[in-house]
């Protein structure tokens, strides 16, 4: 990862004080961005569904009933993804809308009969990438792992929280 080469000005790349290599937020999103692109092309391949529709649809296949903001929040996804996720599962008919009564602005969205089928046959595909995934942690350090990325996440959360409130610069 550390092979700039002497053309591209290695000497003033030893010394910057931020090299991306060596940056958390960096290295966390390539690790997510490259275990995402492995994942989806099992999915992808078979089911012809993108990452959001993926996320869509296993959120629904674990919870069963939610608003699309239920699961914008849980799947971290822009509700912009989110909805367009919905309307491609809709038109693939593995998602089902039914109005709020309660609130006739949300709607209720679950899984077609033939969405759990697919989230059925994925589940078991899924797992399978993560235990192969795992399977470079040594098991001793997997609930190490664990630990880390809940307190990666919590941390990031407030951090963002943080940023999110303080008043703004004039």
């Amino acid at each position: 990862m550390n092979d700039v080469p002497a053309k591209y000005g290695a000497a003033q790349a030893a010394a910057a004080p931020l090299k991306l290599e060596d940056f958390l937020p960096y290295r966390l999103n390539v690790v997510a961005s490259l275990t995402s692109q492995a994942l989806s092309r099992i999915y992808a391949e078979r089911y012809g569904i993108g990452v959001p529709e993926w996320r869509v649809l296993v959120t629904l296949g674990q919870y069963g009933l939610m608003s699309g903001k239920a699961i914008g929040a849980h799947s971290h996804m822009h509700k912009t993804k989110v909805s367009r996720a919905v309307a491609l599962l809709e038109r693939r008919k593995l998602v089902v809308r039914r109005a709020n009564r309660a609130d006739l602005r949300e709607a209720f969205l679950s899984l077609t009969a033939a969405g759990r089928e697919v989230y059925s046959e994925l589940a078991p595909m899924a797992l399978d990438f993560d235990r192969r995934l795992l399977e470079t942690v040594d098991a001793a350090d997997r609930a190490a792992l664990n630990r880390a990325l809940k307190k990666l996440s919590e941390r990031s959360a407030k951090l963002a929280a943080d940023i999110a409130n303080r008043p703004s610069p004039r």
